[in-house]
């Protein structure tokens, strides 16, 4: 064991005791820890609350997938580590950019950080856009592992440090649009945890569920149940064990059950002229069935010569747009890179989405379903669950300071005894 401490974005980080394992449930809104104590489908997760650690924490903004993983995993909000969005308007080529990219993000990763020196590390993700960001600088020479769940059949030991995953895990390759892919990413933390020990896991999980299912729900509690089985056997294994989310998860359908949706690019074309400027939803990725690229935060870019004024104006006038930002405004309120930021930023009320031009969002996967999604401030809300309980100091410094996802690292390791 090495026992020197590892210093990252101004925290000084513990060198691992046993093996520590932080989840990132993503879209796990509290409300399905809520139902799922309420329905007794999750004792070991209950155990962690009562015996461990519970609260709700804050996560960062937008709340997306990226820059809550990239928070998470960097102890620190997006305006240092710079991933403001799954998706982004690159000013220098005026050309929209899935924000995914190692060269996007501006500091390593604790699981980086910790591999480098020496420490053996392994990063699984559900969804493979997450993993090359996350993999950022990792020495994987070391017995260190980076792999996703949806390309686990295509790995190596040059680029993720190991072969034949399926066969190590045991398991047929997982579905995109399943419950499966998240529950391979727990499985293969369990195999590892059972064969070889790492002294830091990193488990990133993906949403499917969440955006299709509510909270209590049979299919989300069946969700629930399977991950909370497998939760205990890692405590089994000898790992602590720390479980947060990126956002939360709200449902956007009205009263038809049809999407609530403000499309704000056709009514900006429809005041200024078409071009003038271009909204951009930063929810956007790869993978938009479950949710049509729809959430509860954009970015406008202004392209010819209206004034922001205008433009903020316009967007305020809109029954379901809750807040609108300047730029220099956004950045500092909500912690983000002012070189990555639009002209405007625009978050919609609890039950409203905001869209570009309604013909550019396909939501044809949505028929008879209500649209359940996240963006806002309203979805940024996360649990914040360690499995043991919190040494003095942290007991007491978490009841002083709004509790930040991003600080799951630090409490699993230098908040426990």
């Amino acid at each position: 064991m090495v026992s020197e401490k590892i210093k990252l974005n101004e925290v000084e980080y513990a060198w691992p005791k046993r093996p520590v394992v932080v989840v990132c449930i993503d879209g796990g809104d509290p409300e399905y820890i809520n139902e799922g104590v309420k329905d007794g489908i999750i004792p070991n997760i209950e155990s962690f609350m009562n015996k461990g650690f519970y609260s709700v924490a804050q996560g960062s903004m937008p709340s997306f997938t990226c820059p809550n993983n990239m928070s998470i995993v960097t102890g620190c909000e997006p305006a240092v580590h710079g991933i403001s969005g799954n998706f982004f308007l690159d000013r220098e080529t005026s050309k929209p950019v899935v924000m995914t990219g190692p060269n996007l993000l501006r500091t390593r990763s604790v699981m980086s950080e910790f591999s480098i020196h020496g420490a053996k590390v392994v990063s699984i993700t559900a969804k493979d856009k997450l993993r090359k960001q996350l993999q950022k600088d990792m020495n994987l020479s070391n017995g260190s592992v980076s792999m996703s769940s949806q390309f686990a059949q295509d790995c190596s030991k040059k680029e993720n440090g190991i072969e034949n995953f399926l066969e190590f895990v045991g398991l047929p390759q997982p579905g995109m649009y399943s419950a499966d892919l998240s529950l391979f990413v727990l499985q293969a933390g369990v195999k590892f945890l059972e064969e070889r020990r790492p002294d830091i896991l990193y488990l990133s999980l993906t949403d499917f569920i969440q955006h299709m299912h509510a909270p209590g729900t049979d299919v989300a509690n069946q969700f629930y149940s399977e991950m909370d089985t497998l939760f205990g056997r890692m405590v089994e294994l000898g790992a602590l064990v720390a479980l947060t989310a990126d956002h939360g998860m709200g449902d956007k359908a009205d009263i038809k059950g049809d999407p609530n949706v403000i499309w704000l690019q056709d009514i900006l074309d429809a005041e200024l002229g078409e071009n003038e400027c271009t909204v951009i939803c930063p929810i956007t990725d790869a993978f938009v069935g479950h949710h049509g690229a729809l959430g509860g935060f954009v970015r406008i870019y202004i392209n010819g010569k209206v004034k922001r004024e205008k433009v903020v104006e316009i967007a305020q006038d809109q029954t379901g747009i809750e807040r609108v930002w300047l730029a220099e405004d956004v950045a500092s309120e909500l912690e983000q890179p002012l070189d990555r930021e639009g002209d405007v930023a625009v978050m919609g009320d609890k039950s409203t989405v905001i869209g570009g031009r309604s013909v550019d969002h396909d939501l044809s996967a949505l028929k008879g379903k209500r649209l359940r999604t996240h963006g806002s401030l309203y979805e940024a809300n996360v649990p914040f669950v360690i499995s043991e309980p919190l040494i003095p100091s942290y007991a007491e410094r978490q009841k002083k300071a709004t509790l930040r996802s991003h600080e799951i690292f630090d409490y699993a390791l230098n908040g426990v005894s």
